[in-house]
């Protein structure tokens, strides 16, 4: 129910402070993915709900949950993960396995925090690699070129009006990978995401 009334206050205030999402490219509904997306803006968990269709759970940062009001809402919706913690850690993973068998689609930006580096995307951790090889789920990857025009990381108040692109890519099967290889599967989802900021991010050219 929280999903859906964020979702719906999303597809209505986005567009009334000059933010509507235009999605490109197919997201896939014949099966549960984990989603993985770039993350360099406050922007990016707002385009999130109106870009992704049908139920998702993202991963995110327990120390959020202290945040009034945004709190209780925000630990209904996320995986809370603590990462200074070995067992929130292997919760959150066990968790995340369930929702994905049982419930939805599971987002994760695997760079953990804002990219703050000239690069175009920061270097990844594991966990959402993990996961994939644990549930066999495979990896969709969602880029999106514009957040950090529209919302700069470096200030709650630096909004700016303009298109938000939610571009989907091609899944990527953890097939033929183990967790002997997982830095090779990373590799391949690291590269394709790369190439695609390459060609779309107006900041980056």
């Amino acid at each position: 129910m929280i999903l859906s009334l964020i979702r719906g206050w999303s597809y209505v205030w986005l567009p009334m402070i000059g933010m509507r999402v235009t999605v490109k490219g197919a997201m896939p509904t014949d099966k549960k993915y984990v989603i993985v997306a770039n993350h360099i803006s406050y922007m990016d968990t707002l385009v999130i709900f109106p870009a992704i269709k049908g139920y998702f759970r993202p991963l995110g940062k327990k120390e959020i949950v202290k945040i009034p009001v945004l709190g209780y809402i925000y630990k209904q919706v996320v995986i809370m993960v603590d990462r200074s913690s070995q067992f929130s850690r292997a919760k959150s993973m066990r968790l995340m396995v369930r929702s994905l068998r049982k419930e939805g689609n599971i987002l994760i930006f695997p760079e953990g925090t804002f990219n703050e580096t000239p690069a175009p995307l920061k270097s990844f951790y594991d966990g959402a690699f993990r996961l994939a090889l644990n549930s066999g789920a495979e990896i969709l990857p969602l880029i999106l070129p514009d957040t950090f025009e529209r919302w700069h990381y470096s200030g709650w108040w630096k909004l700016w009006p303009g298109k938000n692109r939610a571009i989907f890519l091609d899944p990527i099967s953890p097939e033929g990978y183990s967790m002997e290889t997982i830095s090779l599967l990373k590799e391949h989802v690291y590269n394709t995401m790369e190439e695609a900021m390459l060609e779309y991010c107006d900041y980056l050219k």
